[in-house]
């Protein structure tokens, strides 16, 4: 099994970085790489089980499904349905945790995955990469202004 992974320190209260993370289908409104994205079904973005449908830059069409979300615990996690490359039961998660020395916070996000054995190590650089640390980055760079 493959594991990706990418954290970062973003230099925003928790409460705020959160809000922004939660909405499922708020990926456009901070991720470099995604243009659009809808809910299917007319669901909440914030329910369990709903499906974002989305589109990369490149044009690559990708669903995921909302498997839990915490607010309590500022961590949500989900997987895909349609994925953007070939890999099998690949289950994300993104954690947060306040950081009291400036009121910052601390953010993970990792995946498992299986990949073809022609393929291992392949999709871990690519995901940690070019889509988790990408994401932070640019999260962190929105929230500066």
């Amino acid at each position: 099994m493959a594991k990706a992974y990418a954290s970062a320190v973003i230099d925003a209260p928790i409460e705020t970085v959160w809000k922004l993370v939660r909405d499922f289908n708020a990926l456009p409104d901070w991720h470099p790489a995604i243009a659009k994205s809808e809910i299917e079904d007319g669901r909440s973005a914030d329910a369990v089980g709903a499906i974002r449908s989305f589109h990369l830059t490149d044009g690559a069409h990708v669903r995921e499904k909302l498997l839990a979300l915490d607010d309590a615990g500022h961590t949500l996690s989900y997987n895909f349905v349609k994925p953007a490359f070939p890999v099998e039961n690949y289950v994300a998660v993104i954690r947060l945790l306040p950081i009291t020395d400036g009121n910052r916070t601390f953010a993970e996000w990792s995946a498992t995955f299986d990949e073809a054995p022609d393929d291992a190590g392949k999709f871990v650089e690519i995901v940690s990469t070019h889509v988790f640390a990408a994401g932070w980055k640019a999260l962190g760079e929105k929230l500066r202004g």
